[in-house]
């Protein structure tokens, strides 16, 4: 097992066999971010390293491109410049390879302690699609709205369904929520009133980038879809589910979602997760042609999410799966995006939708884990929770695990604000139990 000589612990979600991608800035500095990948507790800074010519045999030599201020023109550089790059950090990093480890000026300047940095958002995102892709999360929602026999559309097992979202509210993990206002229409009334969000719900999702595109009319084979995919992050699709259920006939989501969606400051290359890969739920039907594939697309990601209310002293489980629940993957949804001729670009965000398995504690929504209310979330304290409230902080973090080392995400956390006051609009009072 490779090991680096900077020491690692066992469940850190940071070792030599991960190396994920990110964006950072020194706290209280002023200079500009710089691009570094994890490794233990420390950033180590690509900057530094090119700088030093570690990266001459490379693709990426005379480009500048970890000094920028997000990871968009490495990326777009394709998957030969990842690999490249990779196996020099993982080369450098190594205990029986002396050039960074004996190089005490070296070390200094490229490594800094991750709890010194603040991580910023890691890719500049023109455009965030959203998509549907759990058969359990579809068929719960489902249930509850239109009864068991009726759970799942009748497309939804023929193809990925998503629906694009909104780019320039896309945030980095540590980002506070406000909650979200608009037309709501309650049970019985009439006419809709405005109002702050009162079932205001967390999705819990993984994320893909796209490094390589395709040309506009030029869609990308399933079976060549990864070979466009830069790497994952933890994904936290936050909705307002009232709001949405006024607004979405006849179309779909819109201020719904539109007002945050967080992510996880460290990309993970899809390199690292290989020693991962499974394969995921049977399809049936057989997809068509353009959606089929023998490869394996699926990956064993372990996925938790963690609620901490502010009177309470520690967060609480409140959910774990698998990423392994999805019944579409990655390549499956790059491949269905862009069928129709749609051109994905370098930065794209795909998310996956709500992750949820076959067992309660699995679910992966407040949706479904207080089954729209009936079955309230008892927390710690012996308060109960159906909705988020104010002054909520969710945590999502997700790993593999390996013999002796685990390859993670990392956290992507979100606390929620109260609405912001409207002059001359009244609110409806709500929010605490």
């Amino acid at each position: 097992m490779l090991k680096s000589f900077i020491n690692v612990d066992a469940n850190s979600h940071f070792p030599i066999q991960n190396l994920p991608y990110g964006v950072f800035r020194k706290k209280g500095g002023k200079e500009e971010p710089s691009i570094g990948t994890a490794i233990g507790d420390f950033v180590l800074d690509l900057s530094v390293l090119d700088d030093a010519g570690l990266f001459d045999k490379t693709s990426v030599r005379g480009q500048k491109v970890f000094h920028q201020s997000t990871l968009n023109r490495f990326m777009e550089l394709g998957k030969t410049a990842w690999k490249e790059v990779r196996a020099v950090i993982q080369e450098l990093l190594r205990d029986d390879v002396p050039t960074l480890m004996d190089d005490a000026d070296l070390r200094k300047r490229a490594f800094i302690s991750q709890n010194q940095v603040d991580m910023l958002l890691p890719v500049g995102i023109g455009d965030y699609t959203d998509f549907y892709a759990s058969k359990e999360h579809a068929t719960n929602v489902g249930t509850m709205f239109r009864g068991k026999d009726n759970a799942l559309m009748p497309n939804w097992t023929h193809l990925p369904v998503g629906y694009h979202g909104r780019a320039s509210s896309v945030v980095v993990s540590g980002t506070d929520i406000r909650r979200p206002q608009g037309q709501i229409k309650p049970p019985g009334q009439e006419y809709p009133t405005f109002s702050p969000c009162r079932q205001l719900d967390f999705e819990l999702e993984v994320g893909c980038f796209i490094g390589t595109g395709n040309r506009l009319g030029e869609p990308i084979p399933v079976g060549e879809a990864e070979e466009h995919i830069f790497g994952m992050v933890l994904v936290n699709d936050w909705s307002a589910r009232d709001i949405q259920a006024w607004e979405y006939q006849p179309l779909g989501p819109f201020l719904a979602k539109n007002f945050a969606t967080s992510i996880s400051p460290w990309v993970v290359p899809l390199e690292a997760l290989a020693p991962f890969r499974i394969p995921g739920p049977m399809q049936e039907p057989e997809p068509l042609p353009y959606l089929k594939t023998n490869k394996a697309g699926s990956f064993d990601i372990q996925l938790e999410v963690y609620l901490k209310g502010d009177d309470m002293e520690s967060p609480q489980l409140i959910t774990e799966t698998n990423y392994r629940h999805l019944y579409w993957s990655m390549a499956q949804m790059v491949a269905h995006h862009s069928i129709g001729g749609c051109n994905l670009k370098p930065g794209d965000l795909l998310a996956s939708g709500t992750i949820s398995g076959p067992e309660k504690i699995t679910r992966g929504s407040m949706l479904e884990l207080a089954w729209r209310g009936a079955e309230p979330i008892k927390l710690s304290n012996g308060k109960e929770r159906v909705w988020l409230e104010d002054g909520d902080e969710l945590i999502m973090t997700g790993w593999c695990q390996g013999d002796g080392y685990r390859v993670g995400f990392g956290e992507v956390t979100g606390r929620v604000l109260p609405a912001v006051k409207l002059e001359g609009m009244q609110e409806v009072g709500i929010l605490k139990s």
